[in-house]
């Protein structure tokens, strides 16, 4: 049983940390580790013991994971496609069709070198699959934790509640992704009541160049017409994105209430990085996630994971350095 030590432990750093601090992305990390102990440990213990079917099961687990990165690449094509129908050809609309193709140049790549065996070409194939393997395993982190954050239940009364604000339709209409997030928040707003609470919802938001009011009273003009109570509605209106968001209602609830809690809602693919967001400017509070469109769920959830890497640029960095000098030492044995 010594073999599932590893995992075991990593398991127990996981837990204590997300008990600590839910919003780290390092406990993804550590999750992802632990889960990667713990098939090692398994394949070994099948290897190890001598058993006739472990060489089945090892290509079975290598040919479906074959199957998944083509399932994966023509599913990411086919969303690329119709991202691009619906919501135009922006960068930002882009990510699941550039994935498919990163996807498959690697596989091509590594065929190519596999059949050439040209010391350039290793080298270069070892530099992109150690890449790939990478990236790979920090999206699988960040998508398996972020699913399980979202389900982790706020454990304490909230004095505010946080709905974040995103861009209006002509200007001055709230359209359905923003629409969602109120409907959330109304909800946790309710919930919290329920409880004994008197909450005050926050619309935060500022004015973009292309709208005619800032975005927060918009979205407090739709939650009056909803039935919202207005006394209960507190505007900000000054920031332009998710940090400015956070730090100019952290101002707000700190001036009401120093000792306060709030719960902040977005769309639940943002939901973890805005957590991340808020840990980073020292909210007091968790981060929850409204439903999102099908269709657009993989390509946002694409750009928040792309964002993420950004803010972690440095760790990021220093790690490619070192799988691009693995490629560079691929290079060099092979033309020895």
């Amino acid at each position: 049983m010594l073999v599932y030590a590893p995992a075991a432990l990593l398991f127990l750093v996981f837990c204590v940390s997300v008990l600590r601090e839910r919003r780290k992305f390092s406990n993804a990390v550590v999750l992802g580790l632990a889960v990667l102990c713990a098939l090692a440990g398994l394949l070994y213990r099948l290897v190890d013991s001598g058993s006739v079917s472990a060489p089945v099961v090892v290509w079975s687990l290598l040919g479906l994971g074959a199957v998944a990165v083509l399932v994966l690449t023509c599913f990411l094509f086919l969303n690329g496609v119709r991202m691009l129908r619906k919501e135009g050809r922006s960068p930002s609309n882009l990510l699941s069709l550039l994935a498919a193709l990163a996807i498959l140049a690697v596989v091509a790549l590594l065929a190519i070198a596999a059949a050439l065996r040209t010391p350039v070409l290793i080298g270069v194939a070892t530099a992109a699959g150690g890449l790939a393997v990478y990236f790979s395993f920090l999206f699988l982190c960040f998508v398996c934790y972020a699913f399980l954050y979202g389900r982790l239940r706020v454990r304490r009364k909230a004095d505010f509640v946080v709905v974040l604000g995103s861009g209006l339709v002509g200007g001055s209409t709230v359209p359905p992704l923003l629409a969602s997030r109120l409907k959330r928040g109304q909800a946790v707003h309710a919930r919290l009541s329920r409880r004994g609470g008197s909450p005050v919802l926050i619309t935060s938001g500022g004015q973009g160049p292309d709208e005619d009011l800032p975005e927060s009273h918009a979205m407090a003009d739709h939650l009056v017409a909803e039935g919202f109570p207005e006394h209960l509605i507190e505007r900000e209106d000054r920031s332009t994105n998710t940090e400015e968001n956070l730090r100019f209602s952290k101002a707000i609830m700190e001036k009401a209430k120093p000792d306060y809690r709030c719960v902040v809602v977005t769309n639940n693919y943002h939901a973890f990085r805005a957590a991340l967001t808020a840990r980073r400017v020292r909210i007091r509070g968790q981060v929850v996630g409204s439903p999102t469109a099908a269709y657009f769920w993989p390509n946002a959830t694409l750009r928040e994971f792309t964002a993420i890497l950004v803010d972690y640029r440095r760790s990021n960095a220093v790690m490619c350095g070192l799988i691009v000098l693995g490629g560079v030492a691929a290079w060099w044995v092979s033309l020895r």
